[in-house]
C-alpha cells in the first residue's frame, strides 16, 4: 500500500516525508539517480515502521533548478514565489539575482527581493540603489533587519509555499530563525532522523509557518547556472524584452547588430537599462 507525503528535507539520496499525519519518515530512492526535490509531492511504500521508500513524484506545478554543461542541482518544487535575500553588507551580485529571476521566471514562478541588514544605514543607500533597477521592473523590493524587523516579510509569506535564495552571508538563517523560532530544533530533528549530522544545512529544508504557509530555505549560493534554458527562454525571461519580442525583421535575431532590431532602439533610448541588456549579453554570448 503506497502513502502520499511531500518532502520536507534531504541528504544526498535520503529524504525526509511528512506523510500528513504528524509523521515524518525518512526514506530513500530507488536506484542511484535521485530527481526527487524539496517541496514535491510522492507516494511512498513503507519498508519497516520506521523507513520507506519513494515510488513516484507526483506532477509538479514548477520545479525550480540550476545547471552546468554537466549536472543540475534541484532547489525547491511546487513553491509559489522565490524570495532572494540580498544585504546592505557584505556586497552581493547583480549577476546571481538576474541568473535567480530569470530561473523563476522560466517557470512562472514570483519574485520578492528582501534587502535585509538595513540598520547598517552607511551602506544601505548603495544597496538600494543596486536594487532600483530591478525595483524599477516591477520586482517589489522589502527592506528590513532579520534581528528586529523579520516580520515585515510574515504578510508576503502567508498563504504560498516560499523558498529563500540568496549567497552565503545574506542573513538568511538569522531571518529563518525569526520567522520561526524553533526552527533550529527542527532542524536537528531531521539531521537525527537522515543521519547526516550537520550537512544537512547544505540541503532544502521546508518548514511550516502556518497551516497554509511553507517556507523553504536553500543553500547559500555563490553561482547560478542556466544551462537548461535555451537563448529564446532566457530572452523571454527578461520581462523588460517581451514588449518588443517578435518585432525584428529577422526571426532568429540576437539583439546584436542586426538591422531591423526592435530591441535596440529601446536600449538606445533607456528603456531598457543598459546594465540588464549587457547581463544578457553575457548569458548569451551576444
Amino acid at each position: 500500500m503506497t502513502l502520499q507525503g511531500r518532502i520536507i528535507a534531504a541528504h544526498g539520496r535520503h529524504y525526509l516525508v511528512d506523510t500528513g499525519n504528524g509523521e515524518h519518515l525518512p526514506c530513500v530512492t530507488r536506484g542511484k539517480k535521485s530527481d526527487v526535490a524539496c517541496g514535491d509531492w510522492v507516494e511512498i511504500m513503507r519498508t519497516s515502521d520506521d523507513q520507506g521508500v519513494i515510488e513516484n513524484i507526483l506532477p509538479r506545478r514548477q520545479l525550480l533548478y540550476r545547471s552546468n554543461e554537466t549536472r543540475q542541482k534541484l532547489i525547491a518544487a511546487n513553491v509559489d514565489q522565490v524570495v532572494i535575500v540580498v544585504a546592505c553588507a557584505p556586497a552581493f551580485s547583480d549577476d546571481l539575482i538576474t541568473r535567480a529571476i530569470i530561473a523563476a521566471e522560466s517557470e512562472e514562478i514570483e519574485v520578492h527581493l528582501v534587502l535585509n541588514k538595513c540598520d547598517l544605514t552607511e551602506t544601505l543607500p548603495r544597496a538600494r540603489k543596486q536594487l532600483s533597477v530591478f525595483a524599477d521592473l516591477g520586482y517589489p523590493v522589502l527592506e528590513l533587519s532579520a534581528r528586529s524587523s523579520a516580520d515585515l516579510l510574515r504578510p508576503r509569506l502567508q498563504g504560498k509555499t516560499s523558498v529563500l535564495v540568496g549567497q552565503s552571508g545574506m542573513g538568511k538563517s538569522t531571518l529563518i530563525n525569526a520567522l520561526i523560532p524553533d526552527a533550529g530544533a527542527a532542524t536537528r530533528e531531521i539531521s537525527k532522523a537522515l543521519d547526516s549530522g550537520k550537512h544537512t544545512t547544505t540541503h532544502a529544508t521546508l518548514y511550516p509557518l502556518d497551516a497554509e504557509s511553507f517556507l523553504i530555505d536553500s543553500p547559500g549560493l555563490q553561482e547560478f547556472g542556466l544551462a537548461h534554458l535555451e537563448r529564446g527562454e532566457i530572452e523571454y525571461a527578461f520581462r523588460e524584452f517581451r514588449p518588443y519580442l517578435g518585432h525584428c525583421r529577422f526571426r532568429n535575431c540576437r539583439h546584436g547588430q542586426e538591422p531591423g532590431c526592435a530591441l535596440r532602439p529601446a536600449l538606445d533610448s533607456g528603456e531598457i537599462d543598459k546594465s540588464r541588456f549587457a547581463s544578457y549579453a553575457r548569458l548569451t554570448g551576444v
